[in-house]
């Protein structure tokens, strides 16, 4: 929570129990700088290792695949906590209730708490059958998804909070695949397939993930249409100054490094009146005013944001002038919620997954050019932006017109090119071959 004074001997610690032992979470280790996405596989490799190894005798008790007529509806099972207020059902939800029921047959299986709210409501109807497995244990669960027949069980949290990949481990189903809730590999034997695009994932780093690629065409992350977006408040209202240029950043503070951090106190300290608008988290507020009071910006330039709900969020996130990207663990929903609310994202990735998603999301709106390589550039575009109101503005225009057509938000186009790559799925499987890269590559990699 942005405690910074041990920061360079976090890698080191890392990499040491990287070589050493099982107990470092692959999630962790996607926030920490310098580690490679192969670093990352073997990490998860590490993590489950033993945990697949004692699921074996589960594993070999289920029952066989229930045998089913050929032509008959694809059964989907989407595996997750987060079937509720959360930014998962946030994303996928237009795709869920979009899924042609002709030729596919959605189930869910969910351990997280039901919240009662609209968006639970609105999950649970866009499936066929939503079966609760919190109680479960995981080889009943397991069993439960065995004796439904199927055909392809896709993980939505991988290694995030309370997740449950020892499910995973037991192999209910004959296809399993890593999507949208983890940006890396979940290690070997787990899943055989990772829905991915070609810029988050270019063909080059397949070594670097245990999953074969299922390529989308534009970004692998779905977002839809339908998410309101009512005027914005006043700057008063959501706790900002009157005037001044507002750099937004509403990434959780886990992602943030002293190394982005020093860019940010660069920017405020060049762009006079200006703010850092962050959002709300009470262990890192106070390490954050220090951070700035002892390279001379006045703690106060930082405005943080309380929980909002996602209306009030898009509501007031249009406040914002430019959102800053973290690395090496960037901006996912939160980048795509600003676009959606017309606000340009500066991003800069590096070689993994969880750093290249922003970029993803901007080639898919149209706006590549709010990419850049390296640290630099980053601090000069961002600078430029806030010290350009007319540039700002054309980019912000361009945005307004692109949403209206562009991919990331064509939950019809999406959804299609989903189904496509589960179709693949099915029939490489029921031809009796292995997991294999499959899908479009619309983009080269920049």
């Amino acid at each position: 929570m942005c405690e910074w004074d041990d920061f360079s001997a976090r890698q080191v610690f890392a990499r040491d129990r990287l070589r050493s032992d099982d107990s470092l979470s692959p999630f962790l280790l996607l926030s920490e700088p310098g580690f490679t996405a192969a670093e990352q596989r073997r990490c998860a490799d590490n993590w489950m290792r033993n945990r697949i190894a004692a699921a074996s005798e589960d594993r070999e008790s289920l029952g066989r695949q229930v045998a089913r007529k050929q032509g008959s509806r694809i059964r989907l099972g989407y595996l997750s906590n987060d079937f509720q207020e959360h930014a998962t059902a946030m994303l996928l939800i237009e795709t869920l209730e979009a899924h042609d029921r002709s030729q596919f047959e959605l189930h869910a299986y969910s351990y997280g708490g039901a919240d009662e709210g609209d968006m639970r409501r609105r999950v649970v109807d866009a499936f066929d059958g939503f079966t609760h497995i919190g109680a479960l244990s995981d080889a009943q669960a397991g069993q439960a998804i065995r004796d439904d027949g199927i055909d392809i069980l896709i993980d939505l949290k991988g290694f995030t909070k309370d997740t449950r990949t020892s499910i995973l481990a037991l192999r209910p189903a004959p296809v399993q695949v890593n999507f949208l809730g983890y940006p890396g590999t979940l290690g070997a034997d787990l899943c055989d397939y990772m829905i991915t695009d070609n810029y988050v994932t270019p063909r080059s780093t397949a070594a670097d993930y245990a999953e074969s690629f299922a390529f989308m065409p534009h970004s692998y992350q779905p977002h839809g249409r339908q998410a309101s977006l009512s005027p914005p408040p006043d700057r008063a209202s959501a706790g900002l100054p009157e005037q001044g240029f507002v750099f937004c950043c509403f990434n959780q503070a886990f992602k943030f490094t002293p190394e982005i951090f020093a860019v940010w106190r660069r920017l405020l300290l060049a762009t006079e009146n200006s703010v850092l608008w962050l959002l709300a988290s009470p262990r890192a507020e106070g390490n954050l005013r220090n951070e700035a009071w002892n390279h001379g910006v006045s703690g106060d330039r930082l405005v943080f944001a309380p929980d909002a709900t996602q209306a009030e969020h898009l509501r007031r996130l249009q406040l914002a002038d430019l959102v800053l990207d973290t690395s090496p663990y960037g901006a996912h929903t939160t980048a795509s919620d600003a676009l959606w609310a017309g606000v340009p994202v500066v991003t800069r990735p590096s070689a993994t997954f969880a750093s290249r998603v922003a970029g993803s999301l901007l080639h898919a709106v149209g706006l590549p050019e709010l990419i850049v390589e390296n640290e630099d550039d980053y601090y000069d575009l961002a600078l430029a932006l806030a010290h350009d109101p007319q540039r700002l503005a054309s980019l912000r225009k361009k945005l307004a017109e692109n949403r209206a057509t562009a991919p990331l938000f064509d939950v019809a186009a999406y959804t299609q090119a989903l189904e496509d790559l589960y179709r693949q799925m099915e029939a490489r499987r029921r031809a009796n071959l292995p997991p294999a890269e499959i899908g479009a590559r619309s983009r080269q990699a920049r």
